[in-house]
C-alpha cells in the first residue's frame, strides 16, 4: 500500500504546483463574478454584451473545472488509501493509473503561459503574390483552419470574407472561440508559402503562392486594451458587394484607423453601423494587443507603426510537387501527411512551437 500512497502523493504535488502555476484560484475568482454578472436580469438588456459574458464564462469554466475535479478526486482518494485496506490495491492502482492518465492530458495546458494564451483567437488570411493562384491556397489555409477549430471542439465564426474573382477568397477573418484558442493559434501567425503545380495554368507548370496568417488575441473587453478616443479616426460609408452591387443602402459601413500606429480595421459584415463599429474596435484592440507584446510596450501610447505579422516573416513551406512535405521554418518540425495537415491535423505543428526555446 505504501509505494501507491507515495505514488499518489507525488501526483497530488504535481497538480498542486500545476493549479499554482495556472493561477486556478484567480481563475475561480473570474468564473463567480460572470457567474453573478450573468445572474443579473438587466444583463440580458444587452444581448451581444451577454452573449460575450457567456463565451468567456464557458472558456474559463472548461479550464478550471477539469483541474477541480482532478485535485479533489487525488485528495478522496488519498483519504480512501489511508483506511489501509488491502483488499482494495487492485482498484486503488487502476484510478491511480486514470488519475495519472488525466494529469498527462491536462498538463498540455502548462505550455499556455503567455500574457493572452488563455483568450480566444482572431485569425485573419489575406491572399499574398500569385494571382488567384495564391487565393486558392488562402482558401485552402481557411478551410484548414476550420477543419481545424471542429476537430479540436472551438467554435469559428466567419466574421468578413472577400471572395476571389475566379476562385478562392482575397481575404477572411475568424473569430476562433475555445480554451486557449489563441495560445494555440498563435503558432500560425506568419506567411505560409505553397509550391506545386497550378491547377489555374493550362501548362500546369510549377507555382509558388503566399499567404499571410494573422493571429490575434480576441479583446472583448475595453478595459484591457484601453484606447483614447482623440486617437481614433472613424468613417462611415456604404457597404459594397462582389462586383461592386450594393449590400445595404445605408452607411453601415465602418472603417477605424488608429492615428499613432496607422493600424486601419474596415468591417462591413453587419447591416448595422453598431455592429461593425463594435467587431471593429474588437478587432482594432486585439491587433494592440498583439503589437503590443512583439514590441514588448507597457502601453499603447509607447506602440510604433508597423504591422504584427509581415510578409517578411516566413514560418512554413508546404510542398506538393515534386514531392510532399510541410517544414515549419522556425521549430524544423516537419510532416509529410500534407493531406492530414489540409485536414485539419495542426496540433504536432502547435506543440513543437510551444515547446521550442523562447528564441523561436
Amino acid at each position: 500500500m505504501q509505494p501507491l500512497i507515495k505514488r499518489l502523493k507525488e501526483l497530488e504535488t504535481q497538480v498542486n504546483a500545476a493549479l499554482t502555476r495556472l493561477n486556478i484560484e484567480a481563475k475561480k475568482a473570474v468564473i463567480a463574478t460572470l457567474e453573478g454578472q450573468l445572474a443579473a436580469p438587466e444583463v440580458w438588456h444587452n444581448p451581444s454584451h451577454a452573449q460575450d459574458l457567456s463565451k468567456q464564462l464557458a472558456a474559463a469554466t472548461s479550464v478550471v473545472h477539469p483541474w477541480i475535479t482532478l485535485k479533489t478526486q487525488t485528495s478522496d482518494l488519498l483519504e480512501l488509501m489511508d483506511l489501509d485496506d488491502d483488499s482494495l490495491l487492485a482498484e486503488f492502482e487502476g484510478q491511480i493509473i486514470a488519475l495519472e492518465k488525466e494529469f498527462a492530458s491536462l498538463r498540455k495546458d502548462l505550455l499556455f503561459d503567455g500574457e493572452y494564451d488563455d483568450h480566444n483567437a482572431i485569425v485573419r488570411l489575406s491572399a499574398g503574390a500569385g494571382g488567384t493562384d495564391a487565393q486558392d491556397w488562402t482558401e485552402m489555409l481557411e478551410r484548414m483552419y476550420l477543419r481545424w477549430s471542429e476537430k479540436s471542439g472551438m467554435l469559428a465564426t466567419t466574421i468578413e470574407r472577400a471572395s476571389g474573382e475566379e476562385a478562392g477568397v482575397k481575404s477572411v477573418v475568424i473569430d476562433v472561440t475555445g480554451p486557449f484558442a489563441y495560445g494555440k493559434l498563435r503558432s500560425e501567425n506568419g506567411v505560409h508559402r505553397l509550391v506545386r503545380l497550378s491547377p489555374f495554368n493550362s501548362d500546369n507548370l510549377r507555382q509558388t503562392s503566399f499567404a499571410l496568417v494573422e493571429v490575434l488575441p480576441k479583446i472583448d473587453t475595453p478595459d484591457e486594451v484601453k484606447i483614447d478616443d482623440k486617437d481614433l479616426k472613424i468613417d462611415v460609408y456604404r457597404a459594397g458587394g462582389h462586383g461592386g452591387q450594393s449590400v445595404n443602402t445605408t452607411d453601415s459601413a465602418v472603417r477605424v484607423t488608429h492615428i499613432p500606429t496607422g493600424l486601419v480595421v474596415a468591417i462591413q459584415n453587419e447591416r448595422s453601423q453598431l455592429q461593425n463599429r463594435e467587431t471593429a474596435m474588437k478587432i482594432l484592440r486585439s491587433k494592440l494587443a498583439k503589437m503590443q507584446l512583439d514590441q514588448h510596450s507597457s502601453s499603447i501610447s509607447e506602440l510604433q507603426a508597423g504591422e504584427s505579422a509581415n510578409w517578411g516573416s516566413q514560418i512554413r513551406n508546404y510542398v506538393l510537387h515534386p514531392y510532399t512535405l510541410i517544414k515549419d521554418t522556425r521549430t524544423k518540425y516537419e510532416t509529410n501527411n500534407v493531406q492530414g495537415v489540409l485536414d485539419g491535423d495542426l496540433d504536432a505543428f502547435m506543440t513543437a512551437f510551444l515547446e521550442a526555446p523562447e528564441t523561436i
